[in-house]
């Protein structure tokens, strides 16, 4: 399958590929996806998490297999079906699936936050619903899927740690982040590197609408002086919420770090075409706050 993004930039758009796993339709977004490729024997790993079904390597690239039925408490899985394989947070990973059915094209606006839709299964481990010809498709939560797995490849926030001691820091940052956890995770980050005066938003048009408030108050200056946003959120995503920012005559002089797990070649070309001043992967924590004293002038934000 041919996994590249036709999608022109910052329309607030994605592409899902629907798969299923035990009868239910379940969907990821294409731009985590390298290629489908049929299922391979793969070799178990000892003392492996439950959900590992071991290692292959197509075209010499070592790849772990994950038994996505298994992570979903829906049994194991045969050996048969496919391997989506991903790419994201600088990981090459495969989910075994059952079957793909095709590939739609949404808005972020029409995807639906889980609520009770969502089983006990899926509980937790996804980001939203996509209601396509009266079936349900639940968009899963990788990142988390993984992190659960091996929490080492989570948010790397002991990296705030070894920066040691730094001085507070008062000037205005505007998050945009639709994961409450990470959301936390990254303002105590920051808090803990010494940027306090933080502002956090659920997805991109909370952050926008913000902006736009400031911007009409006339006192964007004390407010924000920069912005932090992922790409994949409800409502408007990062790559649309960079776009608006940057077309705005009052706006555009901000500058806006994308933090996403989907910083590869392709997404990196797009923030750089919509005016993104930094795009950093989402578990290097330590990279952002470096970047931040970066773009701030900042030197190092260490006590002195």
């Amino acid at each position: 399958m041919d996994s590249k993004i036709l999608l022109e930039n910052g329309t607030n758009e994605l592409e899902v590929l629907e798969f299923t796993l035990a009868g239910n339709s379940y969907g990821i977004n294409v731009a985590k996806i390298r290629e489908i490729i049929q299922y391979q024997p793969v070799t178990p790993v000892p003392n492996a998490h439950p959900s590992v079904e071991g290692i292959f390597m197509p075209r010499e690239t070592m790849i772990t297999a994950i038994d996505l039925k298994n992570c979903l408490q829906r049994g194991q899985s045969e050996p048969q079906g496919l391997f989506i394989i991903t790419n994201f947070n600088t990981l090459d990973i495969a989910f075994h699936v059952d079957t793909v059915v095709g590939i739609h094209r949404v808005s972020w606006r029409e995807i639906i936050k889980p609520d009770t839709t969502v089983s006990n299964a899926e509980d937790g481990i996804s980001t939203g619903i996509i209601k396509k010809n009266d079936k349900l498709i639940i968009i899963l939560d990788f990142e988390k899927i993984i992190s659960d797995i091996n929490p080492e490849t989570g948010l790397k926030v002991q990296d705030i740690d070894e920066m040691g001691p730094r001085s507070r820091n008062d000037t205005p940052i505007l998050i945009a982040e639709d994961s409450a956890l990470l959301n936390k995770l990254i303002v105590e980050s920051l808090q803990k590197a010494g940027y306090v005066n933080l502002t956090h938003t659920e997805n991109g048009q909370e952050a926008w609408d913000t902006l736009s408030q400031w911007k009409i108050e006339g006192n964007l200056d004390s407010k924000v002086q920069c912005i932090i946003t992922d790409i994949e959120m409800p409502q408007m995503d990062g790559h649309r919420l960079t776009k608006l920012v940057k077309e705005d005559e009052v706006l555009k002089k901000i500058p806006i770090i994308i933090f996403s797990s989907l910083i590869n070649t392709e997404m990196r070309r797009k923030g750089e075409q919509l005016g993104a001043d930094a795009q950093l992967t989402k578990p290097e924590i330590g990279n952002l706050v470096r970047t931040i004293d970066s773009i701030l002038g900042i030197d190092g934000g260490a006590e002195g």
